[in-house]
């Protein structure tokens, strides 16, 4: 048989933008001898639980295989680098195709074509799947502006710009400064606890997280339970009730802009793990 193995997390929004494609070539070709793995090698310590994966694999309609690789056994053999990843393992068992990130989905799935043609030369394999998104195709012409980076909230990877920075595993009072933060840069206001993972808002009167954003899309990896009001330059957006840790959405549109994003929770136990940005 040929394999295609992802690897993925339920908490990154690239990965979750490949899924069409892969649930699309799972119905598709399996009955012309694809199988496809997804390999869930999670970025935070919440998305290696089982439960966890179970229901993200239910919402999101996925019925192929997903192996759990919480000790990255499976990405370290592969010498995998990024979430997603796609290989292609032909009859004989060697990978013969692989894709970093988003994109190039046509020509994955021609290579995919070939690898079952190989397999089975009698066999006529049915057309390319269609795009599923405009900004999918390919030589689409666009002005691509370059978005805020990932942020992570966490004292492993993240920084913030209060006086001190982030007192890992520590209950403490932080203030924003007198000016908004400059570009790409995140701030606390309130109590909060910071690990090494995420901050947790411990703030019944209103723990505030801001930053300074330049993208068209925003999204968050939150846990709690909690509730937290979402605002951009002062104007409200909206409030999102977070029950199990996932990444929600924040700001969607098609409209590049530049602004200072606030996350308010009045409910202690509200998660902040990362953010992440799209044009």
């Amino acid at each position: 048989e040929v394999v295609l193995v992802d690897f993925w997390d339920y908490t990154c929004v690239n990965c979750l933008r490949t899924l069409p494609y892969l649930r699309g070539w799972h119905e598709k070709y399996r009955d012309y001898g694809l199988r496809v793995l997804g390999i869930h090698a999670p970025e935070f310590e919440f998305s290696r639980t089982l439960d966890h994966v179970e229901r993200a694999v239910r919402e999101f309609g996925i019925e192929y295989p997903v192996m759990l690789d919480n000790d990255y056994q499976v990405w370290q053999a592969f010498a995998n680098k990024a979430w997603p990843a796609k290989y292609l393992i032909d009859k004989d068992g060697y990978i013969r195709y692989y894709q970093l990130g988003e994109g190039g989905y046509q020509e994955f799935e021609r290579a995919l074509q070939q690898l079952l043609s190989d397999r089975d030369p009698a066999r006529k394999l049915p057309p390319l799947m269609p795009l599923v998104r405009e900004l999918d195709q390919p030589g689409r012409l666009a002005q691509c502006r370059v978005p805020t980076p990932e942020l992570y909230c966490g004292t492993a990877r993240g920084r913030f710009i209060n006086e001190g920075g982030l007192r890992e595993n520590d209950l403490a009072q932080y203030r924003y400064r007198a000016e908004p933060p400059p570009p790409h840069e995140l701030e606390l206001s309130g109590w909060w606890l910071a690990t090494r993972e995420y901050v947790e808002a411990q703030d019944s009167l209103g723990a505030q997280i801001r930053l300074h954003f330049e993208a068209a899309e925003v999204n968050a990896v939150l846990g709690g339970p909690g509730e937290v009001a979402v605002s951009v330059n002062g104007r409200p957006e909206r409030t999102i009730q977070v029950t199990t840790p996932r990444m929600v959405p924040l700001i969607a549109g098609d409209e590049f802009r530049e602004g200072i994003l606030v996350l308010e929770s009045a409910t202690p136990g509200l998660r902040v793990y990362s953010f992440t940005f799209g044009t």
